[in-house]
């Protein structure tokens, strides 16, 4: 493993060439973190003996607060992008323990890993940087095998068609007006999530205008009353963001319908999946993963991966989801 080096990167304009491959580890999603407030990029960076990029993970860094506290949060979303020709769970070793190494130093309260590809991937990597392992619920719907609409129960359909019939609207965020009222729909409805950050308007706006990045409305007699965020890489589709006003248009099915909507366009432009980023903790009574499970998709089992910098808290954690 001594032929590889490993970098730290939290600039933009110091970046080495590579590929974009994984949309997630790209350097365009590297510049929309930097630009935006309260978040900061990160990027652990492998190279070969010939100073070829075999290896990289983005991280962001996020300030968020929970009262009357101020810290730091990373997240990572997978477990990066790799060199073909190489043994990417070496090569995911040797970036981790700079990470780690790094943001220890940067006094980051915990570090997150979610979406990793494999359930197993990076194991002993994680567990010897100090990681436990949460059980986590994926969904995932294939768009290539079947027709969309044969994965719905008739009762779903009945309920889709209902709400077309009765005026609802479903498209792309297309303008600037659009786009502000989709922002001001996502802060609201994130704002008193618990432990959820509240996506940046700057970051939706950047994503409304990556060609990696697709936004959808529902809308009732011209109000906005769903929404959600997108984003496209090696393929698949992927739902980041997802945001409604559920109880107020209960009957119009504000969330159904987005979702559909984004389900719809993907099939239509051929990608092969649509992935679920947040189905959330499997526990039996899950309303949110019960709800992504009527659009015909499969839950697969995963881990979250977290580690905490206060050693005692970490420790306590990893016990309590001791496996």
């Amino acid at each position: 493993m001594s032929q590889y080096q490993t970098a730290i990167y939290t600039r933009g304009d110091t970046l080495p060439s590579m590929d974009d491959g994984n949309f997630f580890h790209s350097p365009e999603l590297f510049h929309i973190v930097e630009r935006t407030p309260g978040q900061r990029p990160c990027m652990a960076v492998a190279t070969d003996e010939q100073g070829r990029v075999v290896g990289h993970i983005l991280v962001f860094l996020l300030r968020a607060s929970w009262m009357p506290l101020l810290y730091w949060q990373a997240h990572a979303y997978g477990e990066g992008d790799y060199a073909e020709d190489v043994n990417s769970e070496e090569v995911f070793g040797l970036l981790l323990e700079a990470l780690v190494r790094r943001l220890r130093r940067r006094l980051c309260f915990f570090i997150e890993f979610s979406d990793v590809s494999r359930k197993m991937f990076g194991y002993k990597y994680f567990r010897s940087q100090g990681f436990f392992p949460i059980p986590w619920q994926e969904i995932h719907n294939s768009l290539h095998s079947m027709d969309p609409h044969d994965r719905l129960q008739p009762k779903m359909l009945k309920k889709i068609e209902h709400a077309y019939q009765q005026g609802v609207e479903t498209r792309e965020v297309t303008t600037e007006e659009d786009l502000d009222r989709f922002a001001h729909l996502v802060r609201g409805f994130y704002r008193w999530k618990v432990h959820r950050v509240v996506p940046p308007e700057k970051q939706i706006a950047e994503l409304y205008l990556s060609d990696n990045g697709r936004l959808f409305a529902t809308l009732y007699k011209g109000r906005l009353i769903g929404g959600c965020v997108c984003v496209y890489s090696e393929g698949n589709a992927y739902l980041w963001y997802l945001a409604s006003l559920r109880k107020r248009y209960a009957w119009l099915h504000p969330a159904m319908m987005t979702v559909w909507q984004a389900i719809i366009w993907a099939w239509k432009h051929n990608y092969a999946h649509i992935y679920f980023l947040d189905a959330g903790l499997p526990y039996p009574n899950n309303p949110f993963r019960e709800f992504i499970l009527r659009f015909g998709g499969k839950p697969v089992a995963k881990y979250r991966w977290f580690r905490f910098s206060i050693g005692w808290l970490n420790k306590l954690l990893s016990w309590i989801w001791k496996e």
